[in-house]
C-alpha cells in the first residue's frame, strides 16, 4: 500500500471516528421536553381561535413553562396551538416551528437527535399524550378528555435515556 493510500485510509478512519463520536454525544444528552395541549378554544369549528379563558391560560404558560427556557418551540398548524405558545415564544424570542401531528415519531426523533436541550411542544388532546409515550418509550398516558386543558408534561432525559415525567398544572 502506498503512503498516499495509507494517508487516505487514515483520514477516512479519523473522519468516521469524529462523526461517530459527535453523533453519540447528541444521543447521550440531557434534555427537558415540555409538552402541552393548546388552551381553551372559542368553539368546535375546524380552526377556532382561543377563547378569553384560553388567552389567559396562554399567558400563564409563559410563567409555568417559561422557567424551562425552551430554545425550540413546536406547534401544529392551527390557530389555537400557535396562539397558546405565541406569548411564550415572543418572550423567549424563539420562533414557533410547525410540525405534523400525524407524524409523532418524526417529531420525537427530531427532538432526540437535536443538539437543543430544552424543547416545548404544543399539540392536541389526542396527540400530546401519545408524544409523551413515544419520548418516554412507555405506554402510560391516554388521550385527554375534551375539557382538560391544564396539564403540562415535563419529560427529563438523562444521557439520552428517559429519566422521569413530571405533570404540572397551569
Amino acid at each position: 500500500m502506498s503512503k498516499l493510500s495509507q494517508r487516505k485510509t487514515l483520514f477516512i478512519v479519523a473522519l468516521l471516528a469524529v462523526v461517530f463520536v459527535s453523533n453519540s454525544d447528541v444521543f447521550a444528552q440531557d434534555k427537558i421536553v415540555v409538552l402541552v395541549r393548546h388552551a381553551e378554544k372559542m368553539d368546535a369549528s375546524a380552526d377556532p381561535e382561543l377563547s378569553a379563558v384560553g388567552k389567559e391560560r396562554a399567558e400563564r404558560l409563559v410563567k409555568r413553562a417559561g422557567k424551562y427556557r425552551p430554545k425550540e418551540i413546536y406547534s401544529t398548524d392551527f390557530k389555537r396551538t400557535r396562539d397558546t405558545v405565541l406569548p411564550l415564544a415572543n418572550r423567549r424570542r424563539v420562533p414557533v416551528q410547525t410540525y405534523d401531528a400525524r407524524k409523532p415519531q418524526e417529531l420525537a426523533d427530531k427532538i432526540m437527535r437535536s443538539k437543543i436541550k430544552r424543547v416545548l411542544v404544543v399539540g392536541h388532546s389526542n396527540t400530546i399524550p401519545g408524544l409523551a409515550n413515544l419520548i418516554a418509550k412507555k405506554e402510560v398516558f391516554k388521550n385527554l378528555d375534551d375539557a382538560e386543558y391544564s396539564v403540562i408534561w415535563v419529560i427529563r432525559i438523562k444521557k439520552g435515556k428517559f429519566n422521569k415525567i413530571e405533570l404540572i398544572d397551569y
